[in-house]
């Protein structure tokens, strides 16, 4: 027997679309009455937008809904089928309607796919009302939308669906088949969790697990694994989750959150990242972030990326959680970073200045004449391994780039430097006087 014998023919999730827009899920923070989209609604007053929000999350059935509560005729079209002929042809129709004073709302799916001589071609029928333009987009519209377009419609960010907006979606099924899922409360927890945000994705499974034949038990949470497939999560290498996950890696070893940066590294990992891009950018935090505070750190990253390299996939992984452990454990310091970037700026504003003469090689005898190496001492050398010289060009200000944390490592550092910089003050005061005799 058919699980609904009056429409059998649709999947489960197009039986269950909202048919009004207080009947969307998860997404109260648009449409509520106080809300932007559900303001626009009630003044019968749209303005072009742009829907960007993960798969399943209702970006097509709100598009469908406005343009019914705003009487505008619907057109969709899909940027992964359609082209400049397809759009030539809707907009010659919407072009028509609105001569006969009717408007037209144009659906276009997957939005970021149009090239930018088609996204180019939206711009007048935007401009001028002939349409009203609702794009949906799974990407980053700031880098995947023209400016331009941009600048002509309103983004508006839906969320992935909640536990309890994917529990009114598993509810609704039910009540449409008359009966609850066959499965415990805990694997109902599971489903929940492996659709990840996606509702279309939950109301499917639960078509599937409605087809089952009648078993006595409910299914457990090993049972629901064997019946559903895992969903695969929500990560695209190329793309803004990409970007935002290894971000969140690198400000959780920052912040000395090696919980964190674990859950974000197996996140990335789970959703096939490249581990070797990870070990690179490791030992980039180690350069950056960690620096002199723990000079060892360069060391434990380095030793992650040739441990991977040997090793691969998945032995190889736990080297590089290894060394996120120990990055988002050690002291941190940007000291060497600031001063590298003082450093540049200085160079760049005092040009060409020649190095002091005494630390200048004399190989021939004009060198020699012109005073190359004159008076230059052997730091090892001398006592207390510090002659006090200045290294710096002549006639440059004596600056300070590197300025050491009291982190880790770096607080010897510190206090090292502050006796050098004493002994150069005496030094100098020395010659100093000797010059005035």
């Amino acid at each position: 027997m058919a699980l609904f014998e009056d429409d059998a023919g649709r999947p489960l999730a197009d039986r269950l679309r909202p048919r009004a827009l207080d009947e969307v899920v998860g997404q109260d923070h648009l449409l509520a009455e106080d809300a932007p989209i559900g303001r626009m609604v009630a003044q019968h007053r749209l303005v072009s937008m742009i829907l960007w929000g993960p798969p399943g999350c209702g970006k097509t059935t709100i598009a469908r809904l406005l343009a019914e509560r705003t009487d505008l005729v619907f057109e969709s079209l899909s940027a992964t089928f359609s082209g400049v002929a397809d759009l030539r042809k809707v907009f010659q129709a919407a072009t028509k309607r609105r001569q006969a004073g009717h408007g037209t709302l144009l659906f276009v799916d997957e939005i970021h796919r149009f090239n930018r001589a088609q996204q180019d071609s939206f711009l007048p029928y935007v401009e001028d009302g002939t349409i009203v333009l609702v794009g949906a987009t799974t990407e980053n519209p700031s880098f995947e939308l023209n400016g331009a377009l941009l600048s002509r419609c309103q983004v508006f960010v839906l969320e992935r669906l909640d536990e309890h907006a994917m529990a009114r979606l598993i509810e609704r099924a039910e009540n449409l088949a008359g009966r609850p899922l066959p499965v415990t409360a805990e694997a109902c927890e599971a489903l929940i969790a492996l659709a990840d945000g996606d509702g279309r994705y939950v109301l499917n499974m639960a078509e599937e697990l409605m087809a089952l034949p009648d078993r006595a038990d409910p299914l457990d949470v090993a049972g629901l694994a064997s019946q559903v497939q895992k969903r695969a999560p929500l990560y695209d290498k190329a793309q803004e989750g990409h970007y935002n996950l290894i971000s969140a890696l690198h400000k959780s070893m920052r912040g000395s959150d090696p919980d964190a940066a674990l859950y974000w590294l197996a996140r990335m990992l789970d959703g096939g990242e490249d581990p070797l891009y990870i070990a690179r950018r490791i030992v980039r935090f180690a350069s950056e972030d960690v620096g002199i505070a723990d000079p060892n750190a360069i060391q434990q990253a380095l030793a992650a990326w040739d441990v991977y390299e040997r090793l691969g996939s998945p032995e190889g992984e736990l080297a590089i959680a290894q060394a996120v452990v120990y990055l988002a454990t050690a002291p941190k310091s940007i000291a060497v970073y600031r001063g590298l970037a003082a450093a540049t700026r200085a160079a760049r504003e005092t040009g060409s200045l020649m190095p002091p003469a005494h630390i200048l090689n004399a190989p021939t005898r004009l060198m020699k004449d012109l005073g190359y190496g004159r008076g230059y001492q052997y730091d090892p050398d001398v006592e207390d391994g510090f002659s006090g010289a200045d290294y710096l060009p002549e006639g440059m200000e004596r600056t300070t780039f590197y300025r050491p944390t009291g982190n880790g490592y770096e607080q010897q550092v510190r206090e090292r430097l502050r006796r050098w910089a004493q002994m150069r003050a005496e030094r100098r005061r020395d010659t100093d006087r000797h010059q005035e005799r």
